[in-house]
């Protein structure tokens, strides 16, 4: 193992399945001290990383505690990897205001709570990374039934642009990674969710959620995590502001 990122402390939210899972477990790999969040705790069993916390991403108090927390325990993170995010379906007709606000704060404002909550702290030292789960589905490309989804990750993009341009010259780097369909316990869920209301079979709504990459297959959380370990770590030293695509062709 390279060790990409010994020394560093890593905070991860949503780390307890899928995506952000996959990236705690690789920071760890990696030599990088985690704390792996999750709003279900239990989820977090297992993991290899160095500590394991709850977490609603959506409560602002709290986000200020735990970055309390971190600062006393460990002082400013050197990573902040934001997971957090929900995906509706429905065109605009279907989306109700229950559903664009929920969108829009676990998607969305969950990163402006821990960004304004762990950036102090980076900036002090003069040094920080941000990684932003967005998605292909944003401003980078429209798929039907994904309004609300696709509304929140492109606010993402342009959020990671904000903050990346605000904070260059005092050392902090913030970009997203937009992932195309990647294997999950959520996409799963969704997939049931769909046959049931649908009436087609399990194996024909996953076809169809395969079709949408011209790879012919679903991504690996591994491969998202893979990208998340590059930007985190010192040889990203020159990238950011930037939506990096780890999608299979799907923006093509």
């Amino acid at each position: 193992m390279t060790q990409r990122l010994q020394g560093k402390v890593a905070l991860v939210t949503a780390a307890g399945q899928g995506i952000g899972r996959a990236i705690a477990e690789a920071f760890a790999a990696e030599g990088s001290s985690v704390i792996a969040t999750d709003v279900d705790e239990s989820k977090l069993e297992g993991s290899r990383s160095a500590k394991r916390l709850k977490l609603d991403a959506r409560s602002t108090a709290s986000v200020e505690a735990l970055a309390k927390q971190i600062a006393a325990e460990y002082g400013a993170l050197d990573v902040l990897v934001n997971c957090a995010g929900y995906v509706h379906h429905g065109s605009v007709l279907e989306c109700s205001e229950q559903d664009w606000d929920f969108s829009f704060d676990l998607n969305v404002k969950s990163m402006h709570r821990t960004i304004k909550a762990f950036l102090p702290g980076m900036l002090e030292k003069e040094a920080g990374a941000i990684v932003n789960i967005s998605s292909a589905v944003s401003s980078i490309r429209g798929v039907p039934d994904r309004y609300a989804y696709g509304a929140t990750k492109a606010a993402v993009i342009g959020l990671t642009k904000a903050v990346a341009a605000d904070f260059i010259r005092q050392g902090i780097r913030a970009n997203a990674i937009c992932p195309g369909t990647i294997e999950s316990p959520s996409l799963e869920g969704r997939i049931r969710e769909r046959s049931q209301t649908t009436g087609k079979s399990i194996a024909e709504v996953e076809r169809a959620f395969v079709e949408r990459q011209p790879m012919g297959r679903l991504g690996r959380p591994e491969e998202v995590a893979a990208l998340a370990v590059f930007l985190a770590s010192d040889e990203a030293s020159y990238i950011t502001g930037q939506a990096h695509l780890v999608d299979g062709g799907m923006a093509l």
